[in-house]
């Protein structure tokens, strides 16, 4: 993807050991992969390297906010991502990604792309029913709950009316039990 190279680590060069990595992502981030769920995001992304003779340990840690609609009232609010990611890159014969803690690389693979792991992570921390926090302590003021609470069912009459041929069957299991 185009505009992404600050996300892939050239490893080959690194010494033996741990690196950090800081990433800020906005919007910009999420436009290279066509994602418009966002209206801003503001997220800090600290990735851990620990390189190791045969493979390498990385920990991601995401911190910030994405301004996203209420699913209820459809106003913009600021969600807290907080997120973490552990990874563990193998080598073998050809890539693999198939289990979500370890990915395997080619023997010949000399960077590593983080951009994807971190997109993940960041739109996985968002939940999937996303609710304004002035809706969930009843401070909120909009048209759209004013129009819910007027529709909203008051009371559900419940009938209870039973066909007698079952009754007379309920009285058999009871008058067995006596």
């Amino acid at each position: 993807m185009k505009g992404l190279k600050e996300f892939t680590i050239p490893f080959v060069g690194l010494k033996e050991g741990k690196h950090l990595f800081n990433y800020t992502i906005d919007n910009k981030f999420f436009e290279t992969f066509n994602f418009d769920d966002f209206n801003s995001s503001s997220i800090k992304v600290l990735l851990t390297f620990v390189k190791k003779s045969t493979l390498f340990e990385l920990g991601f840690t995401a911190e910030g906010t994405v301004e996203v609609p209420c699913d209820i009232s459809n106003e913009l609010y600021h969600q807290e991502i907080d997120a973490k990611l552990p990874i563990v890159v193998n080598f073998g014969p050809e890539y693999n990604d198939d289990n979500e803690d370890i990915l395997i690389l080619p023997h010949e693979a000399y960077e590593l792309d983080v951009s994807q792991f971190i997109y993940e992570m960041i739109v996985l921390a968002v939940p999937n029913k996303r609710v304004h926090p002035k809706v969930l302590d009843g401070t909120m003021e909009s048209e759209a709950l004013k129009k819910l609470k007027e529709l909203q069912i008051k009371e559900v009459k419940t009938v209870d009316n039973t066909d007698p041929r079952w009754d007379k069957l309920k009285n058999l299991i009871t008058e067995k039990n006596t």
